[in-house]
Protein backbone atom coordinates (compact mmCIF):
# COMPACT_ATOMS: atom_id res chain seq x y z
CA UNK A 1 0.00 0.00 0.00
CA UNK A 2 1.15 3.29 -1.13
CA UNK A 3 1.51 6.14 1.97
CA UNK A 4 -1.03 8.36 1.50
CA UNK A 5 0.98 12.44 -0.09
CA UNK A 6 -0.50 15.64 0.81
CA UNK A 7 0.14 18.91 -0.73
CA UNK A 8 -0.11 22.93 0.34
CA UNK A 9 0.30 25.58 -1.21
CA UNK A 10 0.93 28.46 1.16
CA UNK A 11 1.05 32.01 0.93
CA UNK A 12 2.03 33.79 3.62
CA UNK A 13 1.87 37.96 4.04
CA UNK A 14 3.28 40.26 6.59
CA UNK A 15 6.74 40.66 7.54
CA UNK A 16 8.62 37.74 5.82
CA UNK A 17 11.09 38.77 3.60
CA UNK A 18 14.17 39.77 4.81
CA UNK A 19 13.65 38.43 8.21
CA UNK A 20 15.44 34.25 7.16
CA UNK A 21 11.66 32.83 6.41
CA UNK A 22 12.58 31.03 3.48
CA UNK A 23 15.76 29.82 4.91
CA UNK A 24 14.00 29.09 8.08
CA UNK A 25 10.97 26.89 6.33
CA UNK A 26 13.26 24.95 4.48
CA UNK A 27 14.99 23.61 7.49
CA UNK A 28 11.42 22.72 9.12
CA UNK A 29 10.59 21.03 5.99
CA UNK A 30 13.49 18.55 6.25
CA UNK A 31 13.23 18.75 9.93
CA UNK A 32 9.91 17.37 9.16
CA UNK A 33 10.60 15.26 6.28
CA UNK A 34 8.80 16.59 3.67
CA UNK A 35 9.62 17.89 0.26
CA UNK A 36 8.61 21.24 -1.50
CA UNK A 37 10.18 24.81 -1.88
CA UNK A 38 10.12 28.23 -0.68
CA UNK A 39 10.34 31.66 -2.42
CA UNK A 40 9.77 35.57 -2.19
CA UNK A 41 6.97 37.00 -4.10
CA UNK A 42 7.78 40.64 -5.79
CA UNK A 43 4.24 41.63 -4.05
CA UNK A 44 6.24 41.09 -0.22
CA UNK A 45 4.54 37.40 0.50
CA UNK A 46 6.15 34.17 0.39
CA UNK A 47 5.35 31.39 -1.26
CA UNK A 48 5.94 27.85 -0.06
CA UNK A 49 4.90 24.20 -1.57
CA UNK A 50 4.97 21.44 1.20
CA UNK A 51 3.88 17.66 0.79
CA UNK A 52 4.25 14.41 2.21
CA UNK A 53 3.00 12.71 5.10
CA UNK A 54 -0.48 14.58 6.03
CA UNK A 55 0.16 14.82 9.95
CA UNK A 56 3.69 16.33 9.05
CA UNK A 57 2.25 18.89 6.07
CA UNK A 58 -0.50 20.04 9.01
CA UNK A 59 2.31 20.62 10.97
CA UNK A 60 4.58 22.69 8.61
CA UNK A 61 1.21 24.98 8.33
CA UNK A 62 0.98 25.65 12.01
CA UNK A 63 4.44 26.30 11.59
CA UNK A 64 4.01 28.79 8.90
CA UNK A 65 1.83 30.98 10.89
CA UNK A 66 4.38 31.70 13.22
CA UNK A 67 7.56 31.57 11.34
CA UNK A 68 11.25 32.70 12.35
CA UNK A 69 11.42 34.75 15.31
CA UNK A 70 11.71 38.21 13.76
CA UNK A 71 8.81 37.57 11.48
CA UNK A 72 5.62 38.69 11.67
CA UNK A 73 2.27 36.83 10.40
CA UNK A 74 -0.19 38.91 9.14
CA UNK A 75 -2.00 35.91 6.81
CA UNK A 76 -2.01 32.68 5.90
CA UNK A 77 -3.57 31.50 2.94
CA UNK A 78 -3.06 27.42 2.62
CA UNK A 79 -4.73 25.54 -0.15
CA UNK A 80 -4.79 21.16 -1.66
CA UNK A 81 -3.06 20.88 -4.83
CA UNK A 82 -1.32 18.47 -6.59
CA UNK A 83 1.29 16.74 -5.41
CA UNK A 84 4.63 16.98 -7.90
CA UNK A 85 5.66 13.64 -8.39
CA UNK A 86 8.87 14.19 -9.42
CA UNK A 87 10.06 17.16 -6.38
CA UNK A 88 12.34 15.66 -3.43
CA UNK A 89 13.62 17.28 -0.44
CA UNK A 90 13.08 21.06 0.76
CA UNK A 91 15.06 24.04 -1.03
CA UNK A 92 14.84 27.53 -2.05
CA UNK A 93 13.34 28.69 -5.33
CA UNK A 94 14.46 32.10 -7.07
Amino acid sequence: MTPAVEARRVLVAGRVQGVGFRWSAVAEGERLGLAGWARNLPDGRVEVHAQGDPRAVAQMVEWLRQGPPRAEVARLDAQSVEPDPGLSGFGIRW
